[in-house]
């Protein structure tokens, strides 16, 4: 009896030791598994692509040539100082305009200025070609101001109607990034100088300015690099004014010409690597959290005031540029609502119902895309970071940087990218949604894996340890331990996901084929064929589905916090 319970026994013990056995296998399987998945998809959605672009733009019928670069260098000269003049214009203006806004929402005491942070946040869920929409109805050639009011007869395209319109659209980025770096400067240093006699002036020149130097050079290179790789603003406010991003634009959808698209793109990306490595430096050495500061910033930290002339005058540039932007709004608005007629503003619906089903279709289509690259690419960008953080395997730093990539290239880069590698099989994927949707996740990975790094580095190793030593296993650790404490940059993710793939064409104008559009591409397309008010009621559709996801996840962020 004794003998047979032992041998029961015996046998239950070597079952449980089997079973466990196997679930541990089974759970070394699974990890390595959706290592190896996540990997592979850095590897075939990031930089499969980007080398298929380098690679279209090196190699003419099968044989290493530089000569596209060659002829480019010759004959497109004058789209290089193109793109560089606004670039370089566009930044000097968003910087100083940004500082201005970022010292006037730190350094007073006006109740409004939770007013202007919260305009900032709209102007940052709103879709391309806006400012340039309201340009046209402001200040064309039968613009409200311009024409009705000061009754000119201007011509205000070209070169400087690009830098005006891509420097208000810029400004609110930099504006929330040199704002985060100034709430925190240690006010004891502030204080010490005011002790010492310092005035106003010498504070804000020898102390603010230098310790907000970091975030001023990330919102400069951030503002360069957007605004040498937009081609929309060129298109419908640059008149015959032409830079390197249109005519990469113009390659692909007007002359299918890809080996030369690729070029051109390969050109705005250099300028773009270089400014990312000075960028990737400051971001090392000051640990600004951008998508984390917008959230969290307390514009009432500070007890150091401006006062006098410098007051008065930082506060009239904050304002000009806050009036404007309102005015900026209002107008899309009205554009949707109303029409201009024998010197009246009429009320009208005939924009609405110009809003055809095709286009109706098209904003339900982007709304899909949002919620899958918000839900989908958040998760997989959080596990990303996870195993780019936690893992020791070596090279996994490579995939980091190669993750980053879409962070900087320009959107046309990634488009087309996808474009070359994506268009034979055993991987044709292109005329299929899936193509696009994998476009929007894999370009707004950088973000995601970076918001997840940064609450992974806060979270104690000692958890994950005890953890093991309990005996859970590492697919239980990942779901039950980290994934639960990634809630927050999950959120993050998840708002800043669903806003950009709602405002974005850059990349998927390329991809997406006839009966497939997007509400942005309609909205270009209405804008660029002269159908403001069906324009202007696109973008009232999405940055008001944006605005409404943005604060029901904010709502749980906070409550989070």
């Amino acid at each position: 009896m004794k003998n047979g319970m032992k041998t029961l026994l015996s046998k239950t013990k070597v079952k449980e030791i089997f079973k466990d056995k196997v679930s541990r296998s089974l759970d070394t399987f699974f990890y390595h598994f959706i290592f190896f998945i996540l990997i592979l998809g850095v590897l075939l959605f990031i930089l499969w692509p980007s080398i298929a672009v380098v690679k279209e733009s090196l190699y003419i019928d099968g044989n290493l040539s530089f000569e596209l670069y060659k002829s480019l260098f010759q004959d497109n000269a004058k789209l290089l100082s193109n793109s560089f003049l606004v670039a370089s214009l566009t930044t000097i203006l968003t910087i100083f305009l940004s500082l201005n806004t970022a010292l006037y929402l730190s350094y007073t005491g006006d109740k409004v200025k939770k007013f202007i942070f919260i305009i900032l946040l709209l102007t940052m869920i709103s879709p391309p070609f806006v400012s340039s929409l309201a340009y046209i109805k402001l200040f064309g050639r039968r613009g409200f101001i311009t024409h009705s009011l000061l009754g000119l007869n201007l011509n205000t395209y070209g070169w400087h109607g690009v830098v005006l319109m891509q420097t208000f659209s810029h400004t609110s980025l930099a504006t929330l990034i040199i704002t985060g770096v100034l709430q925190g400067i240690d006010n004891n240093i502030i204080n010490a100088a005011q002790d010492l006699k310092a005035d106003l002036w010498h504070i804000l020149k020898d102390i603010i300015i230098p310790l907000a130097k970091p975030g001023i050079i990330v919102a400069a290179l951030l503002t360069f690099v957007k605004s040498l790789a937009d081609f929309g603003t060129p298109i419908i406010i640059g008149g015959s004014f032409n830079v390197l991003a249109t005519e990469a634009y113009l390659n692909v959808i007007a002359y299918f010409n890809l080996p030369r698209a690729a070029a051109l793109n390969v050109l705005l990306l250099i300028p773009a690597l270089l400014a990312f490595i000075v960028y990737w430096y400051y971001m090392k050495n000051t640990k600004i959290e951008i998508g984390r500061n917008i959230k969290t910033v307390n514009l009432d930290t500070n007890k150091f005031k401006l006062t006098g002339w410098v007051k008065k005058v930082i506060t009239f540039i904050t304002w000009f540029f806050i009036i404007f932007i309102i005015l900026q709004y209002l107008t899309i608005f009205l554009s949707a609502i109303t029409k201009y007629t024998n010197g009246n503003l009429v009320f009208t619906l005939k924009h609405i119902k110009g809003f055809n089903l095709r286009e109706l279709e098209s904003f339900f289509r982007s709304l899909r895309y949002a919620f899958i690259t918000g839900i989908v690419g958040s998760i997989i960008g959080l596990l990303l970071s996870y195993f780019i953080e936690k893992s020791k395997i070596k090279g996994i730093k490579i995939i980091d940087m190669i993750t980053t990539l879409p962070y900087i290239m320009p959107g046309t880069f990634f488009g087309i990218g996808y474009l070359l590698a994506f268009n034979n099989k055993p991987l044709l994927l292109v005329g299929t949604t899936l193509i696009v949707q994998l476009n929007f996740i894999y370009r707004q990975m950088p973000l995601v894996t970076k918001s997840g790094s940064a609450i992974l580095s806060k979270i104690n190793p000692n958890i994950e340890e005890a953890a093991k030593d309990l005996g859970a296993t590492k697919m239980s650790i990942i779901k039950d331990i980290i994934m639960p404490l990634l809630k927050p940059a999950f959120l993050i993710s998840f708002v800043n996901n669903f806003a950009v793939t709602m405002t974005s064409i850059g990349a998927v104008i390329f991809l997406i084929y006839p009966g497939e559009s997007i509400a942005t591409v309609e909205m270009f397309n209405n804008i660029e064929n002269g159908d403001y008010g069906v324009g202007a009621v696109i973008a009232c559709m999405i940055i008001f589905s944006t605005l409404v996801i943005n604060l029901i996840f904010s709502k749980f962020l906070l409550k989070d916090e």
